[in-house]
């Protein structure tokens, strides 16, 4: 069984298929996207924890894509892959929800933290939420 789910979306067909390939090996259900769009409709078809989305993509940037991904499903968690030119659209991915960012190209090992690191966040996240509602269960009269 996997530990979490993670959508990869990247215009190079080689970088999704080795993260894929390499995130596999360690227990992930991965799935990947060439673009944003694709990247949306997977979205609206399968729940993933966390999104692992460049920034720079043909069509929709990966700014417009994360957008639309918290739009559509809040809790997921998006990090941002950058090129050393695009460290500042990076940046603006966090002021629109992103959990972080990351510059391409990465190692294996700081990928999988910082993805780890996103799913647990939603983790928590969904902890509290369900908390909440068990409260709010609890405090209505019978």
């Amino acid at each position: 069984m996997s530990l979490y789910t993670v959508l990869i979306v990247d215009d190079e067909e080689e970088f999704r298929e080795m993260t894929v390939k390499r995130l596999s090996k360690r227990d992930l259900e991965c799935d990947s996207a060439p673009d944003g769009d694709t990247a949306l409709e997977m979205i609206t078809k399968k729940n993933y924890d966390v999104v692992l989305l460049d920034v720079k993509m043909p069509g929709k940037d990966g700014i417009e894509t994360l957008r639309e991904i918290k739009r559509i499903t809040p809790m997921t968690e998006v990090v941002m892959l950058t090129g050393h030119a695009s460290v500042e659209s990076g940046i603006n991915g966090i002021k629109y929800g992103a959990f972080d960012y990351l510059m391409k190209p990465m190692e294996l090992d700081p990928l999988f933290e910082k993805l780890n690191a996103a799913y647990e966040r939603k983790r928590e996240q969904q902890a509290k939420i369900e908390m909440a509602q068990i409260k709010k269960d609890m405090a209505r009269p019978f």
